[in-house]
């Protein structure tokens, strides 16, 4: 069974806490200090890898996590750096964050990493903080912690041709008399219950080779959610040629081959206006029934009216399938000169993290007495900072006067008592331009 979505949890590794240490060896008086850094954590990366074709996977095991960076020690010894955690996943994958939505990457090419969650950066030992002024600097960053979130992961298949149709057309047939594909096939509605690729070879050896995928399920309304088409209208969307096969015997229940035309073009557009605008064949199947022979000149004349070149075939048969995958051929080649054209002329768009402006921070007064401090850079550094240690508090002071932070909230009226909001922490605003951790979660997190 094709699993085609699933949601993961991921988180990258934290950064390693930096040492706070002093040398301490016979014959070596006022060693100094000597504390190393703490390790970076590690990043959480994804994959497309073609020996994969489902997200089965992610089914069983839904969190991820990468290894966390390991602390600095004595003699400026560094900490271990967090090994990257690479999450394989099927050629074709999309990725969102699922809590905001935003589109992350888009996996179209095998063996292209993409970064989904850096680690966090180690702290820094206090061999960083000796001055000439601080000789024994008894202070140690703590390390970053790790970005972590959730992700929806939708399937789209890679496929160069799609079949669509109503159950029942004949696009199983099709696919089985144009390729070695052997999809189940049978006289009722829905046979097919998810999608089924097959290769097709037209030109004899060493001739034109594409993928031909059978999108099942697609019936009047499946586009708000109607049958089993909603769940495989996304494969469509990868395809760069459409055949619409229509059953031009009108089946079982005597249908009309042109209404059922209108149904399928309709329920696509509804689904994603850029159907529209890919070539489509027309197979008008089933012609070995008389049934189908009535209707046929019909059919195609109209079909042919709004722009469509048409071909009659049978899939029981094999008739005209021969020119119909002639022309879908003929149809990827230009639509891959088009696309080779484009590219030329624009830089094919790769999905990575967004680089932010480190310095950029903004405070915002939530209430009279409730402020909040926004910004990369700040954050990073407020989390890092051991509150626990007065030098660090006095460093972290040091900071929110030089950047201009502490001046924008005076500006903004705060006073003694009032609380400020900057990344995990709620720091009391006191006097003399005091800030003390309030005793929150986060905090008591931290200091364990």
């Amino acid at each position: 069974m094709l699993i085609d979505r699933a949601r993961i949890f991921i988180r990258s590794g934290n950064g390693g806490n930096g040492s706070a240490s002093f040398r301490r060896e016979k014959y070596v008086p006022r060693g100094g200090p000597d504390g190393g850094d703490g390790g970076r954590g590690g990043d959480v990366q994804l994959r497309a890898r073609t020996n994969i074709n489902s997200l089965l996977p992610f089914q069983f095991n839904e969190k991820f996590a990468a290894e966390h960076g390991g602390p600095g020690r004595s003699q400026r010894r560094h900490g271990k750096a967090g090994s990257t955690l690479t999450i394989d996943v099927p050629v074709g994958t999309v990725v969102w964050d699922d809590e905001t939505g935003e589109l992350i990457a888009d996996l179209t090419e095998a063996d292209a990493p993409v970064v989904i969650a850096r680690g966090g950066r180690g702290g820094l030992g206090n061999v960083h903080f000796k001055t000439s002024v601080r000789q024994a600097p008894r202070m140690a960053e703590l390390g970053e912690p790790g970005q972590e979130r959730w992700l929806r992961m939708e399937l789209r298949l890679i496929a160069d041709v799609g079949l669509v149709g109503l159950p029942n057309a004949g696009k199983s047939t099709l696919l089985s008399a144009a390729s070695a594909a052997r999809p189940k096939v049978a006289d009722y509605p829905f046979t097919t219950l998810e999608p089924h690729l097959g290769v097709v070879e037209i030109g004899g050896p060493g001739g034109q080779v594409f993928v031909v995928a059978d999108i099942p399920g697609l019936i009047e309304g499946a586009a708000e959610g109607a049958g089993l088409g909603h769940e495989f209208l996304r494969h469509v969307t990868r395809t760069l040629v459409l055949v619409h096969v229509l059953d031009v015997s009108g089946g079982l229940e005597g249908r009309d081959p042109l209404a059922d035309f209108d149904v399928i073009n309709a329920e696509l557009a509804a689904y994603d206006e850029a159907m529209v605008e890919k070539p489509m064949l027309v197979a008008l199947n089933k012609v070995d029934l008389p049934e189908a022979r009535e209707h046929l000149e019909a059919v195609r004349r109209r079909v042919e009216e709004l722009g469509y070149p048409s071909f009659p075939i049978s899939g029981v048969t094999g008739e005209g399938v021969s020119a119909l995958m002639n022309a879908v051929g003929a149809a990827l080649r230009d639509v891959r000169d088009r696309e080779q054209e484009q590219a030329t002329t624009e830089e094919r768009k790769r999905f990575t993290l967004p680089r932010q402006d480190e310095r950029a921070w903004e405070v915002t007064m939530l209430s009279p007495h409730h402020f909040a401090v926004t910004g990369t850079g700040i954050e990073r550094f407020t989390r890092m900072t051991d509150f626990a240690n007065d030098e660090a508090v006095e460093r972290f002071q040091r900071t929110l006067e030089a950047s201009g932070i502490s001046a924008e909230l005076n500006r903004l009226g705060i006073e003694t008592g009032d609380t400020v909001h900057l990344a995990d922490h709620e720091l009391v605003w006191g006097e003399e331009y005091d800030l003390l951790e309030a005793e929150s979660e986060a905090g008591r997190r931290r200091r364990r």
